[in-house]
C-alpha cells in the first residue's frame, strides 16, 4: 500500500494516545494511521529571521510530524498576505474587500516554493500527496517543477467563485495553472465544481468533459488531465451523537440551562469572520423580538464568536460592530432579569458546545458564503432525537446542498431570517423529528470517514488518463 503524505498549512500535532479535536484532523490521522505516512506544514509558529531550514520531525507510531517554523516576513506576505486578505476574501466573493499586491502574491508564491523544497528530499517514488487548501494552490506545481511524478490530489475547503470574481485577480490564469498541476481537485459542492469548469471553458484552451449529474469532470488544460470532483465533508456523526448524550449533563450544560430559567436557546458558533453574515444574524433576531414580541423575555440567543486573525484590519471592524450592536439590541429589549443575546468572544472545547447544542431550540447558521460548514452538522448530530431542535440555515453554506429538511433561508432578508425563526421556535415536535430524522440519515450516510475515504480512493486511481470522448 502506498505511503500518504497529508500537506496543510497547519498540522494539529497530536501526542500517541490523544485524540484529535477537529473533524479535519480525525479524518486525516485516520488515513495516515492506514497507510502510514508525513503530515507535513507549518507549526504555527512565527520567528524573527528567516523560516525554518529544515523541519522539525516527530515520530509517532507509523506517522511522521514534519512542521517547519515561519519567518516574520513570510507569515506576513504568505499568510496574513496573500492567502486571507487576497484569496479568502475573493473565493467568498467579496471584491470589495481584496488587497491586490505584487509583494505579497510574490511571497505567496515564495513560500509554497520553500515548502516543496523541504517536503521533496522526505518523498518516496510510490507516495500519494493530498494537498489542503487555498494557502497551497501552487505547492503541486512547485512539486512538479521539481521534478516529483508522484499522484497528487488537492482539496479546497472555501467555496470556488465563479470566472467573472476570478478574473478579478490579476495573473489568475497563473493560478489556476498551478491548480491543474494535481491529479484530483476536489470540492464541496456542485456549484464551486461548475465554477472551475465554467472559468477552463471561458478563460482558458481546455475542455470540459462532463461525468455524472455534475459530481466530476474530466478536465484536460495546460497540458495535463485531472479530475475534478465534489466530495462534501463531513463530521464523526456516531461520535458527536454519543458525545452530545453525556455532555448535554455536563457541569456547564448545567449550569448554561440553569441560567435560562426555563427559556428558549437558541445558538450559533462561528469563528470571527466577515464571510459568517454575523451582523446580519445579529438583526434577524433583533426582527424576531420586534416582529414577534411575544417571545421578549422567553428565548435567548448564545452567539459564540473566538476571534481570529485580529491584526487584519476587516476583523478588527467586524469585532467592533459585533460589540455594539449587541450592546445596543441589550439595551433595547433588556429586562432587569434577562439579556437577550450573549455575545461571547472566546473558544470551547467540543464536548462543551455538544452540550450547548443538545440544549439549544434552534441552530442558527446563517454564512454569507461559506465552504460547507460543520457546525450545521454538528448541531443536528447532538440534538435529542426525542425532541430535536431546528436548524435554519443559509442557502450559501455548502451545508445547504445536502441537508434540504432544514429551514433554508436567505442571510440578507432579515425580516426573512426573522420569520424563519420564528417557525423555528413554535414548529410541532411531529414537523422536527421527522426533519431531524432525515437529516440525521444524511448524516451517517455521508459522514467523515465516507469523505476520508472516497478522496483516498479516487486520489489512489489517479494519475487519469481518460481517451478523449
Amino acid at each position: 500500500m502506498s505511503r500518504l503524505v497529508v500537506v496543510s498549512n497547519r498540522v494539529a500535532l497530536m501526542e500517541e494516545g490523544k485524540q484529535a479535536a477537529g473533524g479535519l484532523a480525525v479524518a486525516i490521522l485516520a488515513a495516515l494511521k492506514k497507510t502510514g505516512g508525513i503530515w507535513f506544514g507549518w507549526s504555527g509558529n512565527v520567528v524573527d529571521g528567516e523560516s525554518q531550514a529544515e523541519p522539525s520531525r516527530t515520530d509517532v507510531g507509523r506517522l511522521t510530524y514534519a512542521t517547519l517554523d515561519l519567518g516574520r516576513r513570510d507569515h506576513e506576505e504568505y499568510y496574513n498576505g496573500f492567502a486571507n486578505q487576497t484569496l479568502w476574501p475573493l473565493f467568498h466573493y467579496r471584491l470589495g474587500l481584496i488587497s491586490v499586491n505584487r509583494r505579497t502574491r510574490e511571497g505567496y508564491e515564495r513560500v509554497n516554493a520553500y515548502f516543496a523544497d523541504r517536503l521533496e528530499p522526505l518523498l518516496r517514488p510510490d507516495d500519494m500527496i493530498w494537498v489542503h487548501d487555498y494557502h497551497l494552490i501552487p505547492f503541486g506545481d512547485e512539486l512538479r517543477r521539481r521534478g516529483c511524478s508522484q499522484r497528487m490530489g488537492f482539496f479546497l475547503h472555501t467555496p470556488f467563485p465563479p470566472p467573472e470574481l476570478l478574473t478579478a485577480l490579476p495573473n489568475h490564469r497563473d493560478l489556476i495553472r498551478e491548480l491543474c498541476a494535481y491529479d484530483l481537485v476536489g470540492f464541496h459542492t456542485a456549484t464551486d465544481l461548475r465554477g472551475f469548469c465554467d472559468y477552463i471553458r471561458t478563460e482558458t484552451d481546455g475542455t470540459v468533459e462532463q461525468r455524472g449529474a455534475y459530481g466530476s469532470a474530466v478536465i484536460r488544460a495546460f497540458g495535463r488531465t485531472l479530475m475534478a470532483k465534489v466530495f462534501p465533508i463531513s463530521i464523526d456523526t456516531e461520535a458527536l451523537e454519543s458525545l452530545a448524550r453525556t455532555a448535554g449533563r455536563s457541569r456547564q450544560a448545567e449550569r448554561l440551562r440553569e441560567s435560562l430559567v426555563g427559556r428558549r436557546l437558541i445558538i450559533g458558533v462561528d469563528r470571527l469572520d466577515y464571510s459568517k453574515g454575523l451582523p446580519q444574524r445579529f438583526a434577524a433576531f433583533e426582527q424576531l423580538l420586534e416582529s414577534y414580541p411575544e417571545h421578549c423575555n422567553r428565548v435567548s440567543f448564545l452567539q459564540i464568536a473566538p476571534p481570529s486573525r485580529e491584526d487584519v484590519p476587516e476583523y478588527i471592524a467586524i469585532r467592533r460592530e459585533l460589540s455594539e450592536m449587541a450592546g445596543r439590541i441589550n439595551g433595547r429589549f433588556a429586562e432587569f432579569d434577562w439579556q437577550p443575546i450573549r455575545y461571547l468572544n472566546r473558544s470551547f472545547g467540543q464536548r462543551v458546545l455538544a452540550g450547548f447544542y443538545r440544549l439549544a431550540n434552534v441552530g442558527l447558521v446563517t454564512p454569507l458564503r461559506d465552504g460547507m460548514n460543520l457546525v450545521a452538522k454538528e448541531y443536528v448530530a447532538c440534538q435529542d432525537s426525542d425532541n430535536p431542535g431546528v436548524l435554519v440555515l443559509s442557502q450559501f453554506a455548502g451545508a445547504a446542498h445536502e441537508m434540504g429538511e432544514a429551514l433554508i433561508v436567505n442571510p440578507f432578508d432579515i425580516e426573512g431570517v426573522g420569520d424563519a425563526l420564528q417557525r423555528a421556535l413554535t414548529m410541532p415536535l411531529g414537523e422536527r423529528k421527522e426533519r431531524h430524522a432525515a437529516l440525521m440519515r444524511t448524516l451517517r450516510r455521508n459522514d467523515i470517514s465516507s469523505w476520508r475515504e472516497s478522496y483516498v480512493d479516487a486520489l489512489t486511481r489517479a494519475p487519469y488518463d481518460f481517451p478523449v470522448t
